[in-house]
């Protein structure tokens, strides 16, 4: 047999029984057995010097080219085995994977301390709708026609007379309409309006809307509501004080402020008042049996507030180097 015949041979040979290999101990058989230091093609290789000088080079490319291709073949299955098992084996002594863990965003942590605060002193939560009719969002409110929030730079307008609300006192007006005195709500939600966006005003924020109606109530249990609030939410040492105010839907109106050592000025935070008996009248409430008081809050303004925040939009922007700080 020719040493050409013979490289074919031990060629067909290594193939057959490559077909028939599963494992990586098989192909270290099947290594030693053909490319081993007494294998098959070494052997081969042995008998290169018996041929002639002019076929030489031609004799040794074909054993090079053989010894080359089975070495890939069974490199292929130890290589492929090698990888099944890594991918299988699970290092128990290695420490966990870390995950990050996400948060409530800081406006949402706020509403939970308010909805708290006044959960404490029996107050319950109700919700209303974002989108409004006029009537709910302006007229039952007392708000007459030629007030400014009626104008379309100010408000939201989806129709004719339904817009996007401007304040969650629409939701006051829902419930007195549903329900019967005494009533004891805050109304945390979403209000729009038409407004420049920098970086103390955005086109929409969020606000709560306190509203309590009994036979007797007074301004005093008002202020004394509002106070209990402040020192929880910003410490009992947190400077407060009242301002006279109007609003169309209370009277007597007023604004309370607190004291911000940053920026060394008082800061408005909420306004409030005994509610108007004109609205009680929209409702069906008899303003002469029942009395009440309402307040309304801006979210973002006492997050800034409480958490030395000094732009109104980084609370929309999704910047988490600034989520994460809370």
């Amino acid at each position: 047999m020719s040493l050409k015949d013979s490289i074919e041979s031990v060629k067909n040979d290594f193939l057959t029984e490559f077909a028939s290999i599963d494992d990586s101990s098989s192909s270290e058989i099947l290594k030693q057995k053909y490319l081993g230091r007494n294998g098959l093609v070494t052997e081969l290789f042995k008998e290169l010097g018996k041929v002639s000088s002019d076929d030489r080079p031609l004799y040794g490319q074909l054993l090079n080219g053989l010894k080359n291709e089975l070495f890939e073949k069974i490199s292929s299955v130890q290589s492929g085995s090698d990888s099944d098992e890594s991918s299988d084996y699970v290092d128990i002594a290695l420490p966990g994977k870390s995950y990050s863990r996400g948060s409530s965003h800081i406006l949402e942590q706020t509403f939970t301390d308010i909805k708290k605060i006044f959960g404490e002193i029996g107050f319950s939560v109700a919700y209303g709708p974002e989108i409004d009719d006029d009537y709910h969002n302006f007229t039952a409110l007392n708000v007459p026609e030629h007030h400014p929030a009626r104008d379309m730079q100010d408000t939201f307008f989806v129709d004719k007379d339904i817009v996007l609300r401007t304040h969650t006192s629409n939701v006051q007006i829902h419930l007195m309409e549903e329900k019967d005195p005494p009533l004891r709500f805050i109304v945390p939600g979403r209000v729009y309006r038409n407004e420049s966006i920098s970086y103390k005003s955005y086109c929409l924020f969020h606000q709560v809307e306190g509203l309590f109606v009994e036979k007797n109530v007074s301004f005093g249990q008002l202020k004394g509501t509002l106070e209990y609030f402040v020192k929880k939410m910003f410490g009992s040492d947190r400077k407060m004080r009242w301002r006279p105010s109007y609003f169309p839907f209370t009277e007597p109106s007023a604004e309370v402020d607190i004291w911000d050592e940053q920026r060394n000025q008082w800061m408005e935070i909420l306004g409030c008042g005994m509610v108007d008996p004109e609205v009680f009248k929209s409702v069906g409430y008899d303003p002469k049996v029942w009395r009440g008081y309402a307040f309304g809050m801006g979210v973002e303004r006492i997050a800034m507030l409480k958490h030395g925040i000094d732009d109104i939009r980084l609370f929309y922007n999704g910047d988490i180097r600034f989520l994460r700080q809370f």
